[in-house]
This record gives C-alpha cells, sequence and structure tokens, in this order.
C-alpha cells in the first residue's frame, strides 16, 4: 500500500484573504495563531473573550504536494481524514471532493481522478460554526431553548464537542481545524475492512476473529491471523482462504492470562494481527495489529435486598469501581499527546483508581488514551458523546450520528479497558425532572428516544453486542422510569455542592453506584499566579470569575469555608483552604459507599482534570499539579482503608477491604489533645473478610461534650503485614478547635533514587502541605496529619520532579514551604 503522510506545513488564512502565516499539521486555528505569535495566550487573564470572537470568520488551510507517478496508476487512492473540525469544504487541485459536518467521525474520500503525477494542492475550508448556530432555521416545534450551565446556545446543533462551545468548567474557545492525522492511501489489492475480535470464556478461553475484506478484481486472497502473548511468546496462527470477503478464525488460548483492573492482579496483553495474503505469491498486502486483554467485563444487575445492584463484574467477580471522570485534558485538541495521557492516567492509578468515566461532553480520546488503559488496568466508562442537551433529530442528524457511533465502536471494542457504552450523560434525567427542559416540546423530547434509545443502542449493539450498553447516566434503565432511583442504575448526587447541604448529607444516601459528585477548589497557587496578574488576585475579581464558569461557584467556597474553618488571611492560604474543603467532601462521600460496599459498588468522583487554568472540581490542574483531593484520593480509595464513622454519641471505626485475602486487623481509637498527648484509648481485633467492609471497633464519646473544642479523634489500623493505616475526626468543625500554632521542625536527606523529608510538629498539625514556588514535584504524601511528635518521613521519587531541579538535599530544605491550618506566609 502507498501512503503519503500530509502532516507538516500548511498555510492560514482567513477565506477571501491573504495567508495569516504557516503552521503545523495536525493543527488548528489557535494553534496556528498562537504559534506564530499573532494572538495572546487564551487562556491568560480574560483573553478568552477576544479569543472567541476571532471565529465568526471562515478559515482556510492549504499545502501543496507532490505525488509519484506509481501512486495515480493505484486502482484506488482515498483521502483519509482522520479528524477534522467541523464544517468543512475539502479541495483537491481546486476541485471540491467532500464536505464535512462532524469532528468525531473519519472521512475516507476517493479522489484518485483528481490527483496528477507531480505537484498537487489540497485546501480546506473550515466555515464558522458560530455563523452555522446563528443562522440555524429549526423545523417548526424544534427550536430548543436549553443553555447547558457555561455553554452558547445552538452547541447541540452539530457533532462538535459541546464543551468546546464553555462548560460550567471551561472557556469558550471554538476552535476549528485537523486536529488528527490527514493523508492519502493508495492501493490495487484486497483491503481489510473490519476485524471484529470477540471472546469465549464458557470452557476454556476461545478468540474469535471475524474479518471482513474488500476484495479486489482478479485477485485471490488469503486472511492470516496470529495471535501471541505480547512478548512474542505462545504464538498462534491460522491461513485460510477469503470466501466472499470474510472469515472467521477461533484458538483456544492455554494456560490464558488474564486481565485485571488495577488492583486486582496483572494486565497481561495479548496481539492479534490480521494479514491479507496475495494466494499466488503469498505476498503481504495488509496488516492490521490490535492488543487484547482476556477477560469477561460486564455490569451484573442483579436484585438484591435494596432493588438491583450496578457493579462491574470483571472475570465473574464484582469489583467496587473507584475512580473520576474525566474531560479533554485541553481546549487545543492537538496539545492532547501521549505522554500527557500518559501522564494523567499513571496519576490515576497511583492514586488507586479502577475506572476513569469518559464525560460525553468531550471528544472520543485517540487509541493511545485506550492502549493506555488497557496497560493501567483502568475500567473505561465510555460515554457517546452527547451532554446535557436537546438535540433536533432529523433524519440527516440521526445518521450522521449512526456512523459516529459505529466507527468509534469499531474502533475501540477490542480493548480490555472498556467496561461499557453509555448513551449520553444526563439527558433522561434532565427530560425527566430538570425544569428548563419542562418547557421543551414533546416533539423534542419524541426525539430523545428515537435517537437514545433507538439510533445509538441499535448501532452499539449490532457492531459490539458483547459490551454492556446503558442508555443515559443516570439512568435505571431507559424511558424515563425514574432515571434518578437510588434503589437501582447509577446516580449523580449533587446536594453537596449546588444544594449546598452539609458533607454529612452524603451519608443519607445508599446509591447503587454514584457516577458524578463533586465539589469546586481553587487550582494550585502557581497556576493562579499563571493567568493572573498581582491586581488580579482577588477571588471577585474580573479575571479571577473569567476563571471560575459556575455561577456563583466562589461564594458557594466561601460559604463551606465559613461552615468549616476560620476565614483565611490571604489568597494563598485560601486557595490551600479550599483544597482541603474538595477533599473532605469527596472523602465523606467515599467513605460512607465504602463502609457500604455491596449496596453501593462504586464511586466515580468529578472531576479528574481541566481543559484550561481555572477553579473547579478537579483533583489535578492544568498544569498537573495534584490538588489537595488527589492526595486524599490516594488514600480512600487504597484496596484496604480505614474509615471513623462519628454519630452524635459515638464512633465507629471500619476496615474497607477489596481485596481477595481476610485482613487481620488491631484498631486503636484514641482522644488526644492539642499536644497529642492520649487522654483516651479503646483498642481491639477484628477482621475484614475479602471484598467486604468491616466495623472493627466502637467508642462512646459523649463524655468528651465538655472538651470537644480541645480534643480531636485518631484512628490507627495495625494489619497483620505491618502496614499502618490512620484517620482523624474531630468533634466540632476545625473552626471552633483550638488549634496551637506549630513549630515544624525539618530535614531533608538524598538517597540515589529519592529524596527524602522528615518533618516533625511541637503540636496538632491538620492538612500539612509540603510545596515549592519554584518547582513541581509529586510527593509520597501531602496534606496530610501530623498527629504526634514522631518524625514523620515523606519521600521524593527524583523521577517525580517535574519542573525545576534541586543542587542536593540542602537546596531542597531551604525552598521547601510548609503549610497548615494554623500557619501562613
Amino acid at each position: 500500500m502507498n501512503k503519503l503522510n500530509l502532516a507538516g506545513k500548511w498555510s492560514l488564512a482567513r477565506v477571501g484573504e491573504e495567508t495569516i502565516c504557516t503552521m503545523n499539521v495536525p493543527g488548528t486555528v489557535l494553534s496556528g495563531l498562537l504559534d506564530a505569535k499573532i494572538i495572546e495566550d487564551p487562556f491568560y487573564r480574560i483573553n478568552e473573550d477576544r479569543t472567541r470572537e476571532i471565529f465568526w470568520n471562515d478559515y482556510q488551510m492549504e499545502r501543496s504536494f507532490e505525488i509519484e507517478e506509481g501512486f495515480c496508476k493505484e486502482e484506488q487512492v482515498e483521502l483519509v481524514c482522520e479528524g477534522l473540525d467541523t464544517l468543512t469544504d475539502i479541495y483537491l487541485n481546486g476541485t471540491k471532493v467532500a464536505s464535512t459536518d462532524n469532528m468525531h467521525r473519519t472521512w475516507k474520500i476517493p479522489v484518485k481522478d483528481i490527483l496528477k503525477t507531480g505537484e498537487n494542492s489540497i485546501r480546506i475550508v473550515f466555515h464558522s460554526v458560530l455563523k452555522y448556530i446563528n443562522d440555524y432555521v429549526y423545523e417548526p416545534g424544534k427550536e430548543v431553548k436549553y443553555i447547558p450551565s457555561g455553554c452558547m446556545k445552538g452547541n447541540h446543533l452539530i457533532r462538535k464537542a459541546h464543551s468546546m462551545f464553555g462548560w460550567d468548567w471551561g472557556p469558550q474557545t471554538i476552535d476549528a481545524g485537523i486536529f488528527r492525522p490527514i493523508y492519502l492511501e493508495g492501493y490495487s489489492h484486497a483491503r481489510i475492512e473490519d476485524v471484529h475480535i470477540t471472546q469465549d470464556h464458557e470452557q476454556g478461553v476461545k478468540v474469535k476473529t471475524a474479518v471482513r475484506i474488500k476484495e479486489a478484481e482478479d485477485q485471490q486472497s488469503w486472511i492470516r491471523v496470529t495471535i501471541s502473548e505480547e512478548d512474542g511468546s505462545g504464538v498462534q496462527s491460522q491461513q485460510i482462504p477469503a470466501a466472499d470477503g470474510s472469515a472467521e478464525l477461533e484458538f483456544e488460548i492455554p494456560d490464558p492470562k488474564l486481565w485485571w483492573p488495577n488492583g486486582y492482579g496483572s494486565q497481561p496483553l495479548y496481539l492479534v494481527k490480521t494479514e491479507i495474503l496475495d494466494q499466488e505469491n503469498g505476498q503481504v498486502l495488509e496488516v492490521s495489529e490490535k492488543r487484547i486483554g482476556l477477560r469477561t467485563l460486564t455490569v451484573s444487575q442483579e436484585k438484591d435486598a435494596w432493588g438491583k445492584e450496578f457493579a462491574f463484574c470483571v472475570n465473574g467477580l464484582k469489583i467496587f469501581t473507584r475512580g473520576g471522570n474525566y474531560i479533554p485534558d485541553d481546549c487545543l485538541y492537538t496539545r492532547i499527546s501521549a505522554q500527557k495521557q500518559d501522564y494523567l492516567l499513571e496519576c490515576c492509578k497511583r492514586a488507586n483508581f479502577n475506572c476513569v468515566r469518559v464525560w460525553g461532553g468531550g471528544y472520543y480520546p485517540s487509541d493511545e488514551f485506550y492502549d493506555l488503559c488497557d496497560r493501567k488496568g483502568l475500567i473505561v466508562w465510555q460515554d457517546l458523546m452527547y451532554a446535557c442537551n436537546v438535540y433536533d433529530v432529523t433524519d440527516e442528524f440521526a445518521e450522521n450520528c449512526r456512523i459516529e457511533a459505529i466507527e468509534n465502536v469499531k474502533r475501540l471494542r477490542h480493548h480490555a479497558c472498556l467496561g461499557l457504552w453509555c448513551g449520553n450523560n444526563e439527558i433522561e434525567s434532565a427530560w425527566d425532572h430538570w425544569g428548563d427542559f419542562q418547557v421543551e416540546t414533546a416533539y423534542l423530547r419524541a426525539d430523545y428516544i428515537k435517537l437514545f434509545e433507538s439510533v445509538l443502542p441499535k448501532a452499539v449493539k449490532e457492531t459490539d453486542p458483547d459490551t454492556f450498553y446503558w442508555p443515559s447516566s443516570p439512568s435505571s434503565g431507559g424511558c424515563f422510569d425514574k432515571p434518578d432511583d437510588d434503589t437501582r442504575g447509577d446516580n449523580h448526587y449533587w446536594d453537596v455542592w449546588h444544594g449546598q447541604k452539609p458533607f454529612t448529607d452524603y451519608q443519607k444516601y445508599y446509591f447503587r453506584f454514584c457516577s458524578e459528585f463533586g465539589f469546586q477548589s481553587f487550582p494550585c497557587m502557581k497556576t493562579v499566579n499563571s493567568y493572573t496578574e498581582e491586581n488580579d488576585r482577588n477571588i471577585f475579581s474580573r479575571v479571577m470569575e473569567s476563571h471560575q464558569k459556575n455561577d456563583a461557584a466562589n461564594g458557594k467556597m466561601l460559604y463551606y469555608l465559613s461552615e468549616n474553618f476560620q476565614y483565611p488571611e490571604n489568597l494563598k492560604q485560601l486557595v490551600y483552604v479550599t483544597q482541603v474543603l474538595q477533599g473532605m467532601a469527596i472523602k465523606y462521600g467515599v467513605d460512607h459507599w465504602r463502609r457500604n460496599r455491596g449496596r453501593c459498588m462504586g464511586a466515580l468522583y468529578w472531576q479528574i482534570n481541566d481543559n484550561w487554568p481555572v477553579a473547579s472540581w478537579s483533583s489535578i490542574d492544568f498544569y498537573g499539579r495534584w490538588k489537595a483531593l488527589h492526595y486524599m484520593a490516594a488514600k480512600f480509595y487504597a484496596p484496604v482503608a480505614i474509615s471513623v464513622y462519628l454519630t452524635e454519641k459515638s464512633a465507629a471505626v471500619y476496615l474497607e477491604n477489596e481485596t481477595n485475602q481476610v485482613q487481620n486487623v488491631k484498631v486503636s481509637l484514641r482522644v488526644k489533645d492539642m499536644y497529642c498527648h492520649v487522654l483516651e484509648e479503646i483498642t481491639s481485633e477484628g477482621k475484614a473478610d475479602a471484598f467486604s467492609a468491616a466495623d472493627i471497633l466502637d467508642m462512646e464519646i459523649s463524655g468528651w461534650k465538655e472538651k470537644k473544642h480541645a480534643v480531636f479523634l485518631e484512628a490507627e489500623a495495625v494489619l497483620a503485614d505491618g502496614t499502618v493505616l490512620t484517620d482523624v475526626e474531630t468533634l466540632v468543625p476545625f473552626k471552633h478547635l483550638e488549634l496551637e500554632i506549630p513549630q515544624f521542625t525539618t530535614k531533608v536527606t538524598e538517597e540515589e533514587a529519592d529524596y527524602v523529608i522528615g518533618i516533625t510538629s511541637s503540636c496538632f498539625a491538620p492538612f500539612v502541605e509540603l510545596d515549592f514556588e519554584d518547582a513541581d514535584v509529586i510527593f509520597e504524601d501531602n496534606f496530610f496529619h501530623i498527629t504526634d511528635t514522631v518524625e514523620k518521613t515523606i519521600r521524593i521519587k527524583k523521577t517525580d520532579i517535574r519542573s525545576g531541579s534541586f543542587t542536593d538535599a540542602c537546596d531542597m530544605l531551604n525552598r521547601l514551604t510548609i503549610r497548615s491550618l494554623r500557619t501562613s506566609d
């Protein structure tokens, strides 16, 4: 096969005007203008506003390229565009060859008759989506009034990432361009049209490969499929003639190595290579390679005492799903690199995630994203790309959506990590009871059923019948049948945050699976500094509010702060306290649901990451800096975790065990004063069975009512292997606790692969944060409590120094900053 890559240098211009600049493709209008320094950083201060306005223009990207004579002699030549954003006309040598209207699709365009030997040209016109949605004419009774929070009216009209039009965490950076590979393919032989790999685990493990090819005239082809372990061992191969363009080959896998999610086992992968061979000479004409993991993976909805469970079931084991929601990593999609995704997903793995949900208002990530999830053991809850919207489902729109689903399902269905397909984000729930949806017409309500309960599930099931399909999130199964029922299906819970309920409100609900819940914080102070000037650094300034897309959210953070903490004395301390609040909130929910394992079988917090520097619900900010929540998640998502459950009169210590081993444990619960003296202690020995949660110890605490402002509770669990787990609770909000000002003593030593920080405190120091103003690192632990006068050690792997450098241990010590609730700058 001949392939000509069209990436590289293109020219960028407004349609009908002179060239603005040259740019790199894959690339977009924004990336081109930014690289050429024609526009300022749209993320800085309020540059978003002027950046948005440039997309009222139509743009074109153009280049010339050389074609050799042999290429033109191929029987078929196609222009392949893997990602065009979004409304385009494509011209080759001045002839229009196609128009596109969906950034989520791959476009393959026959162009043999247009190309010529020698110099050729390609020009792609990107029409303004702002003009399109502004001028759109609805059918009678179909005009949509609803606008998602932070978004632009009309964003639902075209198949473009909804969040590009803004969201309640993201800017309105519309963009347009070629954001994925673009190339020409020429061939004169049979082509692989489809490879569908399925597994049968009934008796042993069998792998079936169904191959469909497009046969060439007067050419007989063979299909050869080879399967092996990724290291090249265990090779099996079969070869058969193609019969009517298709073939099915089956392999029985001896001693199969099963794929497991993170924390439950390893992630071995197998390579399935499919080849088309010329029957006459055995020449390999085309090759397709896919990596698979041997596993069964579905969602169990068995009836039980509380209704119907909703649990991921892997290789027959029902797991407690722990993770978060993923949004696009950047507003400029060409900057979302495999390296950036690897970092983010590795951070998820390090925080003991076993699942990420790809949210439906963004885009379908690259193949590399799913490869990484395969290798890291992260189950992917995959939304189709629809979120919080009302759709005018014309026949043309429905067909476009159907093809989009088929293309992406075919691309992703072989991945071991793929856990389920979900039709959309929150739309069934919205039609059920969101007030703004209730003014929409019955025609549009009918369109919901047409698209999400007919067109899309049919397309998914025909293409990938073996993967679980869920109509919406949240849902109880579809048809507007109580989509927020907490006895079945999944739930999104937002009364903590949007409803300004206290953190303890989580403990009123026993959801079967909570796939969204969240709490905001400001990003790290270094990130705030990146988009502000000094005069902007007030949370109600114009700039700070422009980097807060959730209405009144800065005020919400202050409300929750007032309920829990004393008012900070400066912005740095305020940023820190909001992150502590965020971690506390999510911990309350996760601890409660893990204590009720079996009734609840999953918690995915909103959200993992940001697409620009912003105050949001993320646990990792735009620059990859871990907030308090991500450090806390590593502990409350740990396979074995401890939590304290407080009532007015008692405290109970629970052990949550998400391992296949019984965990024998010795638990102590201590009442301590502010100088870490033990005032009361009780101990107990117990166990938590495999995949269970157990109440190990209970203490009467009503006797401490008179001294509740001067004490705290520390729970300690010592496992059989010596692992020590701790949790801290207070009997009053931290704002009413008589905290002392800690005096810290620190030292740093250097080892071959690590720096080791030793830190002691003169008194109880809650939520101790370590940081460097001029370097970014990932600490072994952070935002931790110091509860005694024994030195606490925190390691930094040298490979976790992400930016900046240290000459030696002394240099690190001199630059180390320490913060807690009673310390400040």
